[in-house]
């Protein structure tokens, strides 16, 4: 009798952990669903607001100067994911200020035509809710790191339309190497839930309808080929991001000095180029990009961009930007290859993805989300190839690699920059 009470007491605390996590998770991935599609809609109308009325780019360098004053006001300099990522790791805590403050700033470099994307302020967001309901609810100090990771998965599926993305990316991307098993039941609560809500907000998923090829020896040598190309890129558009911050704060060690000489030189490479494809997150020209159209060198283009806003201190997401990137390196480079330019253009988009954050797990199910799952092989080898051959350069200075990649070796490296 003793025993079966003991049974029954030891297999309570695993449905009472379950219960716990199942609320948790759908509180935060609630609240997190409905500051995410509010999110995602306040970027789309500041954006469509640009597009309409195009003499809005020139007030870029004043809009770097209100973020950069909001940023001071708040005391939050150089605040980031990397902030959000140490929380998870040392159990650090979030500023509450981040998620207003990240939303504002996003929006503001969006609409003045600041080269950013979204899911990476999603991480920051997602954050912020994840540990304030932590606190709130008087979650212990193992749990907290949990609910963090629930609000960045919450709010990054409301965002994309990737539930299953969010979840395996959320718990991928701190500590490479290791999944955070504990955390996959709550995460998959919090990207459902969000997910769901920014549906019913009228958030539309992002899908591309593209024809995948037969698996064939031919065609998975080829994209190998694309893959170690995609890698290099990787690491050009990780180290041009950080080279480009660091170079600016050296020689400008004021921030609204840099906020509005980078501001100047995106309207001036704007005018120049005659373009704006390159201002926002650039969505259509990933679409574009899906049926076999890109630019030779937009891919370029959109990376310099992106290391000028980022680095002169404007606001918002690094993985739309890296989307872009590889889409069209990847039906440029692809097509020069012999591969269909559409089907390249999208393992260029998760290959350069894969190597940027080094989550070859979450990139592979990202390919599966975006574009089904008839050409996973291809995806599969095309996101191990980039993975390894990227190093260990990464968006993320905090995030931890803790396994070789060459071999099978316990190294505990954070991500070069």
């Amino acid at each position: 009798m003793e025993k079966i009470k003991e049974r029954v007491t030891h297999y309570g605390l695993y449905v009472t952990a379950m219960l716990k996590w199942l609320a948790v998770g759908a509180l935060v991935g609630g609240v997190g669903g409905f500051v995410g599609a509010a999110f995602h809609l306040g970027v789309g109308y500041a954006t469509q607001l640009r597009t309409g009325h195009p003499w809005v780019l020139y007030l870029l360098p004043l809009g770097g100067v209100v973020i950069v004053g909001l940023y001071k006001l708040c005391r939050l300099e150089g605040a980031g994911t990397n902030a959000v990522i140490e929380s998870v790791h040392f159990g650090k805590k979030v500023p509450t200020l981040l998620v207003p403050l990240i939303f504002v700033a996003t929006v503001i470099t969006h609409l003045c035509g600041g080269s950013a994307g979204r899911e990476g302020a999603a991480l920051q967001i997602g954050g912020g809710i994840g540990y304030r309901a932590g606190t709130l609810l008087h979650l212990g100090e193992k749990d907290l790191p949990l609910a963090t990771l629930c609000g960045m998965s919450g709010v990054f599926a409301a965002l994309f339309g990737t539930p299953l993305t969010a979840t395996i990316f959320a718990l991928e991307v701190i500590s490479v190497g290791v999944l955070y098993y504990a955390g996959l039941l709550p995460c998959f609560t919090a990207s459902l839930t969000g997910y769901y809500i920014a549906l019913v907000m009228g958030v539309e998923p992002t899908r591309f309808t593209v024809a995948m090829p037969a698996l064939e020896w031919g065609t998975l040598g080829l994209t190998a080929l694309l893959a170690v190309g995609c890698a290099l890129v990787s690491i050009l558009f990780c180290r041009g991001l950080h080279i480009t911050e660091h170079a600016a704060a050296c020689w400008m060690k004021n921030g609204f000095v840099r906020a509005v000489v980078g501001g100047a030189v995106i309207v001036l490479a704007t005018v120049l180029l005659g373009t704006t494809d390159y201002n926002g997150a650039g969505m259509d020209v990933i679409e574009r990009a899906m049926t076999g159209q890109a630019d030779s060198w937009a891919w370029l283009w959109k990376l310099a961009f992106t290391a000028v806003t980022i680095g002169c201190g404007f606001k918002g997401g690094e993985v739309v930007p890296s989307f872009f990137v590889g889409a069209t390196f990847g039906c440029v480079f692809g097509g020069l290859l012999g591969l269909p330019p559409a089907f390249a253009a999208a393992v260029g988009l998760v290959a350069v993805f894969c190597g940027a954050v080094n989550c070859p797990i979450a990139s592979v199910i990202l390919s599966v989300e975006l574009f089904g799952a008839g050409g996973m092989a291809y995806f599969a080898a095309a996101c191990a190839i980039s993975y390894l051959l990227s190093g260990y350069c990464g968006l993320y200075s905090s995030q931890t690699i803790l396994y070789s990649k060459l071999k099978a070796e316990f190294i505990n490296v954070h991500t070069h920059e």
